[in-house]
C-alpha cells in the first residue's frame, strides 16, 4: 500500500503549537510563489499573513533566490569565530544605515527567540561587567518574545509557558500603558526601577503580535522609556515581528523619540529563505564588554552564526525594501486596509478594529478560546475559500506580503466578510 504524504507526515513529525490528539492531519503544501501557496491537489491559497510575517517580498522571490544561488557557488558556511566574510560585512553596512541612529554593533544568531535571549544576556552581563548586581527584567503583560527559556521568561502568555514558569529568570510585569491606566502603570514602573536591581525593560514596540496584534500609544511608551533611561535601565526593543517596514517605517522604534539600547531582529530579515537573527546594540553596550579580562567578553555562539546565505538573503531583502516599488506597495496596502476598515468596522459581528502600517486586526464580538473549536472552524472556512489566515482567538488579522496584488487583497477582504456573515 502506497502511503500518502499526510500519512508519512503523521508517522514521525511533531508540529509546533499542535495538540496532535485533536489535530492529526496537516495540509501538504508543495509550492509557493509570490503571495500564493499551493497544496498537493493544486489548489491555491493567498498567504494573508506572509507565513508568520516573514516572506514579506513574496515566496521564492526571484531577486533573492538568484543572489542566494550565486552565493552558494562561492561560500556556503565558515565559522564566524576567528573568521569573517563579505556577505556579513556588506549586510552590517546596509543594516546599520536603516536601523535607528544609535545602533552600532550586530550580533548574529539563528531565530527571534535566541535574539531575545542574547539581548537579555547582554543586559545582565553589562551590569555584571561593571560590578553591579542587577538581575531583574521588566516586561509588558501579554508580551510574547519566543520559546527559549530567557524569551519565555519575559513573555506573558501562559498558554505557551505554563509548564515552565517555576524555572524562569526574575521578571516583573506591568500592564500595557493606556490613557486610562497610565498613572498607575507609571507609578508601578517607577517604583520597580527605584529598587536599583532592574537590568532591562523589554517590549514589543507599539504592536504585541502574539497578543492578537494589540496596539498601544507611542507617546505613552516613550514616557516609560524616558523613565527607564533616567534610572540607567537598558531598553530592549523586540522588533522580530514589527521590523522591516510593517508599521509603515523601517522599524517601529522609529515612531518613538527614545531609541532602544538593544534591538532584536529576525523573521522578515531574510525574507523567509533561511533562519537567521540579529541582536543589535549601541556602542555603550558593546564597550562594556571590551576588557583585558577575557571573561568579560560575550561568550555566546551558534554554529550557523552569520551564515553567508542568510546574510546574502538579508542584504537582498534590504535592497528590495528600499526600492520605490516596495515603498509604494506598502502605502497601497495601508490605504486598502483603511478603506476595508471603513466598510467592516460596523459589521454586527465586529467589536473592535485597529491598524498600524500593513498590520490590520479585527476582534469578533464572539467569545472563543485561542485554539478552540470555533477558532478552528473559522480557520477552515478561510482555507476552504482559498485564503490563509490564522485567527488568534477571536482576532482575525491580515499582514500580507508587500508584493500582494490588489486583486488578491480584495479577495482576502471579501472572504473575511463572507465568513463573518456565515458565523
Amino acid at each position: 500500500m502506497i502511503m500518502t504524504l499526510q500519512d508519512r507526515d503523521k508517522k514521525h513529525l511533531w508540529h509546533p503549537l499542535t495538540q496532535h490528539k485533536l489535530h492529526p492531519d496537516h495540509l501538504v503544501i508543495t509550492k509557493a510563489k509570490g503571495a500564493l501557496l499551493y497544496d498537493e491537489a493544486g489548489k491555491e491559497y493567498i498567504d494573508g499573513i506572509a507565513s508568520w510575517y516573514t516572506c514579506m517580498y513574496g515566496h521564492c522571490n526571484d531577486y533573492i533566490t538568484e543572489k542566494l544561488h550565486a552565493q552558494m557557488q562561492s561560500l556556503d558556511l565558515v565559522v564566524f569565530s576567528g573568521f569573517t566574510h563579505k556577505p556579513a560585512i556588506a549586510l552590517s553596512e546596509a543594516l546599520i544605515k536603516i536601523l535607528p541612529a544609535n545602533q552600532e554593533k550586530l550580533f548574529f544568531s539563528d531565530n527571534g527567540s535566541t535574539a531575545v535571549d542574547i539581548a537579555l544576556k547582554m543586559a545582565l552581563q553589562y551590569f555584571a561587567n561593571k560590578g553591579q548586581k542587577r538581575g531583574k527584567i521588566i516586561a509588558l503583560e501579554g508580551g510574547f518574545h519566543g520559546d527559549t527559556f530567557g524569551a519565555m521568561s519575559v513573555s506573558g502568555l501562559s498558554v505557551y509557558n505554563g509548564a515552565f514558569e517555576d524555572y524562569f529568570i526574575d521578571v516583573e510585569r506591568i500592564e500595557v500603558p493606556t490613557k486610562e491606566n497610565f498613572k498607575t502603570v507609571k507609578q508601578q514602573f517607577t517604583a520597580l526601577l527605584s529598587e536599583n536591581n532592574v537590568a532591562a525593560f523589554i517590549y514589543e514596540p507599539l504592536v504585541q503580535g502574539a497578543a492578537a496584534m494589540k496596539m498601544y500609544d507611542a507617546h505613552l511608551l516613550d514616557h516609560l522609556l524616558d523613565i527607564a533611561k533616567q534610572h540607567g535601565v537598558i531598553t530592549i526593543a523586540d522588533e522580530v515581528m514589527t521590523g522591516f517596514g510593517k508599521t509603515g517605517l523601517n522599524f517601529a522604534s522609529e515612531h518613538l523619540e527614545n531609541l532602544p539600547d538593544i534591538m532584536c531582529l529576525s523573521k522578515a530579515m531574510t525574507a523567509g529563505t533561511t533562519p537567521m537573527a540579529i541582536t543589535s546594540c549601541s556602542q555603550k553596550i558593546y564597550d562594556a564588554f571590551l576588557d583585558g579580562d577575557i571573561t568579560k567578553g560575550f561568550f555566546h555562539g551558534h554554529t550557523y552564526t552569520a551564515h553567508p546565505l542568510g546574510c546574502t538573503a538579508a542584504l537582498a531583502g534590504i535592497e528590495l525594501l528600499q526600492t520605490p516599488e516596495t515603498q509604494q506597495n506598502i502605502k497601497q496596502i495601508i490605504q486598502s486596509h483603511s478603506e476595508f476598515n471603513a466598510q467592516i468596522k460596523n459589521h454586527p459581528k465586529v467589536s473592535e478594529t485597529r491598524q498600524m502600517g500593513v498590520i490590520y486586526a479585527l476582534d469578533l464580538n464572539v467569545k472563543m478560546e485561542r485554539y478552540g473549536n470555533l477558532r478552528d472552524k473559522i480557520f477552515k472556512a478561510f482555507m476552504k475559500k482559498g485564503v490563509f489566515l490564522r485567527p488568534l482567538g477571536n482576532t482575525i488579522y491580515i499582514l500580507p506580503p508587500y508584493i500582494i496584488t490588489q486583486e488578491q487583497l480584495s479577495k482576502i477582504y471579501a472572504v473575511i466578510r463572507e465568513v463573518l456573515d456565515e458565523l
